[in-house]
């Protein structure tokens, strides 16, 4: 089936780096060359370095991409009306996708090559601080700060909110599962509402009310 028209050099990028994730889920990082991902997207090598002079650049050009969508889902969550509405936002801003399990399988490869590559790991330094500040100041601003069990301060609360959201992940990965957009939102709906109880919860209410 012949490639759709690309109109833009921004919707050829986006191309290239939606292709580039795919590959870097199944193959790794590190075995993933540009051949593959000219593959998957279906262009030729030399149109793709036309764009990107290497792998690092790709990968450069993805975490810019992630943290400019961490922006915006973060705005969305600002504007809900309770933490918990901004927790649900967060944590079901990725249920539509069309293949979650590709894209948990890309950032599990991407922290183990971080391991071994500075510039891969100063990379998901910079996206995991943008994305936990966003969310350390989103619980400072709110009201139910003042509440938190066991008077835990806004990052510790947040450092707790991103352990479940990698465990999630990493669940995705190990014990993948079928389900619809609508099974996954609901799924991580009760997950939010279980963490939101247990760490904003009133004295005088059960952990798991």
């Amino acid at each position: 089936m012949p490639q759709p028209q690309i109109e833009s050099s921004q919707d050829r990028r986006t191309q290239i780096l939606d292709a580039a994730l795919i590959c870097f889920a199944k193959r790794g990082f590190h075995q993933a060359s540009m051949h593959d991902i000219s593959a998957e997207a279906g262009i030729s090598v030399g149109l793709i370095y036309r764009y990107f002079e290497n792998k690092d650049a790709v990968i450069s050009a993805m975490a810019d991409r992630h943290k400019k969508e961490i922006h915006e889902v973060l705005e969305r969550a600002r504007r809900a009306p309770t933490l918990l509405e901004s927790l649900e936002i967060l944590f079901t801003a990725h249920c539509c996708e069309d293949a979650p399990q590709v894209v948990s399988a890309f950032v599990v490869d991407l922290y183990a090559e971080a391991s071994r590559n500075p510039h891969v790991a100063d990379l998901v330094r910079d996206v995991l601080q943008t994305a936990m500040d966003g969310v350390t100041d989103l619980i400072a601003r709110s009201p139910e700060a003042e509440s938190a069990a066991h008077g835990l301060k806004p990052h510790e609360l947040a450092e707790l909110i991103f352990a479940v959201s990698r465990g999630m992940l990493m669940r995705d990965v190990l014990q993948p599962q079928e389900m619809t957009a609508a099974e996954r939102r609901t799924r991580q709906l009760e997950v939010t509402r279980r963490l939101w109880r247990l760490l904003f919860k009133k004295e005088s209410e059960p952990a798991y009310a």
